[in-house]
């Protein structure tokens, strides 16, 4: 990034207090000559440029759970797409999370429902910014519990929730157990799809007894939803174990194909719908194999599984329409677990071998994966434990990003410190994790100090992204000027053919603060942009360029002053 040198003295005194302000240096020599103050301002800059290299690596964990949450576990989460700002998040058994400002604060309440509320959170929002909470079921009035899938709606960005609808009761068996769902929204029509697994009798030994992967849709906003269809062909057992068909996590295609992948006995298996679910494929086909099964052991972990995660990508990207399905499994062995990716670019019809998504050599644990697709770009985005660092039980958290449709990954740790899990704890069955527009949010449990919280990061990703990417844009390809500004200021950028370009402000949060040009076709030369930091009253501080040229990113750093 080109410099500007600032020759009057109050911008040395900004730079002085500023670079105070950072690294907590009281004492500096204040140069009266031009020269000399020329220097110091080149000094400050090169220091300044040296600690917000740090800085934008800095770790911003937010714990979302309070103390009035007992041990929350299995959390889910979602960004609003009309809003990233409001995100809305659950967890067991019944709690729900709510921020209005893209995370740094949270408010949390329990759920209620007439037909009980017994755990596996999902939380999805549709193109109206409207939420739905999909969970178990623990009615009164019955003996039997998780009767049913729960959906209950809210219009208010999660402040307050709708008594509920009931999906997926079995009047003809009062054993069945309708347990593991996942729902998605088709955004081309606002339709919801939800699958689960259905047990004859849940952990049942006895072989007449048999699992299934079933599907309902609602076409009229949650209010009311189709009968159930089975959509697997071959069944499992009830056990709850590697022969049990589970993980059914629904995807939409850009033509409104509804995506499905679950594991159970066969590997992971795959069916689709391209009628929204009328009619499935009359055969499985198969995603990969799965060596050792879903279910496994992890040291110090109460339970652990690699069930599948399905996502397809809508984006207008490259990879438009591309399937990847995630998971995790014990193939290298009962002590070295690794988080796994396969990927289809024709309607599911074959799939790649898997792909490593870690990039470790360490023969250690990574477990308990989740992955999302950021629709506006195709970004990948997973989150997982980690104990590559670690000869103990002692576990990270990590987020791994690919830019490239899956070829490549980076791996990042977003936990600011270690835990301890407690193998008599229950941890749950997952994470999540919600990308879009730039923002992304994942969502772990942690085990501190005897009990257990509900956390997300809310770290700047575009630093993180611009490393997979420097070497597809040149520095010439952005210059900031001048820099330091305390008005008018100018971005210009080289575009050597017609393309695509969307340019934003953010903070070092992570935070956007004003979209400057928003998925515009440019046409080829040189663009010069002008910013006029007060009229967009934009306060005092360090920001972040942020210039994406056919999904192709570059970040530069920014000091406004007063």
């Amino acid at each position: 990034m080109k410099l500007f040198i600032p020759k009057e003295i109050r911008f040395t005194n900004l730079f002085i207090n500023f670079f105070s302000s950072i690294t907590g240096a009281k004492q500096f020599c204040f140069c009266k000559s031009a020269n000399n103050l020329y220097k110091l301002s080149i000094v400050t800059i090169i220091l300044l440029s040296f600690n917000l290299n740090s800085i934008g690596q800095a770790l911003h964990n937010i714990k979302i759970s309070n103390s009035n949450n007992d041990n929350p576990n299995e959390p889910s989460i979602m960004i609003d797409p009309t809003s990233t700002d409001n995100i809305v998040a659950g967890s067991n058994l019944s709690y729900f999370y709510t921020s209005s400002d893209g995370g740094q604060t949270w408010s949390s309440d329990s759920l209620e429902s007439q037909y009980g509320v017994w755990g596996d959170p999902v939380i999805i929002a549709d193109n109206n910014g409207d939420f739905y909470y999909f969970h178990l079921s623990n009615p009164e009035d019955s003996g039997h519990w998780v009767d049913r899938i729960v959906c209950q709606k809210s219009t208010n960005k999660g402040i307050s929730w709708t008594d509920g609808v009931g999906i997926g009761y079995d009047t003809t068996n009062e054993d069945a157990a309708q347990d593991k769902a996942w729902a998605v929204v088709d955004p081309s029509n606002n339709n919801i799809y939800l699958t689960w697994s259905e047990f004859d009798m849940y952990e049942s030994s006895d072989s007449n007894d048999h699992s299934r992967i079933l599907f309902s849709k609602s076409t009229d906003n949650g209010n009311t939803w189709s009968y159930p269809k089975t959509i697997s062909i071959r069944e499992g057992d009830c056990s709850d174990s590697d022969n049990t068909v589970e993980g059914a996590v629904p995807a939409v295609g850009p033509n409104g194909e509804i995506y499905v992948a679950w594991a159970g006995p066969n590997g992971i298996v795959f069916n689709r719908s391209t009628d929204q679910g009328e009619t499935w494929l009359e055969n499985e086909i198969l995603v990969n194999s799965m060596p050792g099964g879903w279910d496994y052991s992890i040291p110090g972990l109460y339970r652990a599984n690699g069930l599948p995660i399905t996502k397809c990508d809508l984006s207008n990207g490259p990879n438009r329409g591309t399937i990847y399905v995630n998971w995790s499994d014990q193939r290298n062995g009962e002590n070295n677990t690794d988080i796994w990716l396969a990927k289809s670019t024709d309607n599911g019809n074959t799939w790649s071998d898997a792909i490593k998504v870690n990039d470790d050599n360490s023969n250690k644990h990574q477990f308990l994966t989740w992955m999302d697709i950021d629709q506006t770009n195709g970004n990948l985005y997973f989150v997982f434990y980690d104990r590559r660092e670690y000869s103990d039980n002692k576990t990270d958290v990590y987020m791994a990003s690919s830019t490239d449709g899956g070829k490549t990954f980076k791996n990042v740790k977003i936990s600011e410190s270690p835990f301890v899990p407690d193998d008599q704890v229950f941890f749950g069955d997952y994470n999540n994790i919600s990308a879009y527009d730039g923002v992304v949010r994942p969502i772990w449990t942690r085990f501190e100090n005897g009990e257990l919280s509900i956390w997300t990061n809310i770290s700047n990703v575009t630093s993180f992204l611009n490393k997979a990417n420097n070497s597809k844009l040149e520095p010439k390809d952005m210059n900031l000027y001048p820099n330091p500004t305390d008005d008018i200021s100018y971005v210009s950028f080289m575009l050597h053919k017609p393309s695509s370009v969307t340019l934003k402000i953010i903070d070092l949060s992570g935070q956007l603060i004003e979209t400057l040009i928003n998925n515009a076709e440019m046409k080829y030369g040189n663009h010069i942009i002008s910013v006029d930091t007060k009229k967009l009253n934009i306060s005092p501080g360090m920001y972040i360029y942020t210039l994406s040229i056919d999904g192709k990113l570059k970040t530069s750093r920014k000091i406004i002053v007063k």
